[in-house]
């Protein structure tokens, strides 16, 4: 249990809870403690002379003409009652266990107890309504037939209080200077260990906005290095983040303004004097394909940034990836057709075991469109040679394998860009296709959010054109038995 209860908590103060609790719990036990310890050791030397007085009158004790006989002188006597704040008795009893001096209805040892001889034993009694320590001894006497003689000396516990009190005193009171002073050393040491604390919170405040440099480890207690080191990891990450935005959209305003720039640049075109219907037709052609590129542009970068915002707040159901993918190749098969492109699906029906998933089908289909639509543009085609493009779904229940593959009959990919063409914006040369350079990289990053890996190989290895096959396998944790 914490003394110390706060709203909002506190290092500070969770520290001190935990040090001074148990300190100021403990503080009674320990007057507890020191009062019983106090008892024994001032009951030690008045016990000590309760002994030096029976083993004195012990050798008062005397046999003379076959009778026992105690003699204890007036100065003797004096000496015993001496004391002014306890009051001390004794008692001699005979060999027949007659009263020879002192006080007669001093309590008696026990019954059941056995006769000793050469120890002096003390015990507790009450006497006259008082407590007592009673010092006691049994003593041989040289006479036929007799039975030990008896020796008493009782004394009441005044002198033992008065002293246990004292000892008490003497310690308790320090106790109540020491105690406060501990307290203050504790706040002043809990303070001054959580110094480093306070010096780190005002580095990170004096930082510039933009300034994402790790924080300096060192000058830090070790218990906060593990968090300073996740605070760093964390300023890496928002770092390499904010420049992949900035990369980013210093590629989208390359990428854009090429297509308005063709845009007023056919504008002005058709507004110049004296051009006649066809160059006029000419530049409205021109602007429509601008836009068209540019409109394209603008929803493939929608796309990878609702790709890469979704790591979090994706919404996933069970999704039958071939009825996905046949619903895609039916919506390209229109521009298909334009390229004399034969399209077509192989592999597992919807519906079928394996097929299904846990993910977001409107980014999955956006996958499968992409690849799509990236084999429908890179595949040359004529109505005299065809090009090919073919998509497959293949699942093996058994196996827990899901895949996706599309393949064409186009030139393929060199393997020195097979890594690059993943990169937003990045785009072979020479392939002579308009396009945005982002269809890849949203493939890639709707994958990555679907636990999924994506593959690039040659499709025919070995002929000429070698076509392209892009396969996405999807982890196992993905699917869902139907």
């Amino acid at each position: 249990m914490k003394l110390f209860q706060r709203e909002q908590r506190s290092l500070f103060g969770e520290i001190l809870d935990w040090m001074l609790t148990p300190l100021l719990l403990l503080w009674p036990l320990s007057l507890v403690l020191t009062w019983l310890v106090a008892q024994g050791v001032a009951g030690k030397p008045f016990d000590r002379a309760l002994e030096y007085n029976v083993g004195e009158l012990s050798t008062l004790v005397t046999v003379k003409d076959h009778q026992v006989r105690f003699s204890l002188s007036l100065p003797a006597r004096q000496l015993l009652h001496a004391d002014e704040s306890d009051t001390v008795y004794y008692q001699v009893l005979g060999a027949r266990g007659e009263f020879l001096s002192g006080e007669r209805d001093l309590p008696l040892p026990p019954a059941d107890e056995a006769q000793f001889f050469g120890e002096v034993r003390i015990r507790d009694a009450s006497y006259r309504g008082s407590d007592f320590k009673i010092a006691y001894t049994w003593i041989r006497l040289d006479l036929p037939a007799s039975k030990p003689a008896l020796i008493q000396v009782a004394e009441t516990l005044d002198k033992r209080s008065v002293l246990a009190t004292e000892i008490v005193k003497g310690v308790m009171l320090q106790q109540f200077f020491i105690l406060p002073l501990a307290v203050l050393l504790v706040w002043l040491g809990v303070a001054y260990a959580i110094k480093p604390l306070n010096q780190l919170e005002e580095r990170i405040r004096a930082r510039k906005p933009d300034d994402l440099s790790p924080l300096d480890d060192h000058s830090i207690p070790q218990e906060v290095a593990p968090l300073v080191s996740s605070v760093n990891d964390l300023l890496l990450r928002l770092k390499n983040s904010i420049n992949h935005q900035k990369r980013f959209l210093a590629d989208a305003a390359h990428q854009l303004k090429t297509p308005l720039a063709g845009l007023r640049m056919q504008a002005d075109l058709a507004q110049r004097e004296g051009a006649s219907a066809d160059e006029l037709k000419q530049s409205l052609r021109q602007i429509g394909s601008a836009s068209v590129r540019a409109t394209h542009t603008v929803n493939q970068l929608l796309a990878l940034a609702h790709a890469e915002s979704s790591s979090s707040i994706m919404t996933r159901q069970v999704c039958d990836l071939a009825e996905l993918t046949i619903e895609v190749v039916q919506d390209c098969l229109p521009r298909a057709l334009d390229k004399a492109i034969d399209l077509g699906y192989e592999g597992a029906s919807p519906g079928g075991e394996g097929v299904a998933l846990n993910g977001n089908p409107t980014l999955l289909k956006e996958l499968i469109r992409n690849l799509v639509d990236n084999a429908i543009n890179y595949t040359p085609s004529s109505t005299q040679q065809p090009g090919v493009v073919t998509v497959r779904v293949l699942a093996d229940p058994f196996g827990k394998v899901l895949l996706l593959q599309v393949e064409d009959s186009g030139p393929g990919i060199a393997p020195a860009d097979r890594e690059l063409v993943f990169q937003p914006f990045y785009r072979i040369l020479g392939s002579g296709v308009d396009g945005s350079g982002l269809g890849l990289p949203i493939v890639l990053e709707i994958a990555l959010r679907h636990s999924a890996t994506v593959s690039l190989e040659d499709a025919r290895p070995g002929h000429a054109p070698p076509g392209s096959r892009f396969a996405v396998r999807f982890d196992a944790s993905a699917q869902v038995a139907v």
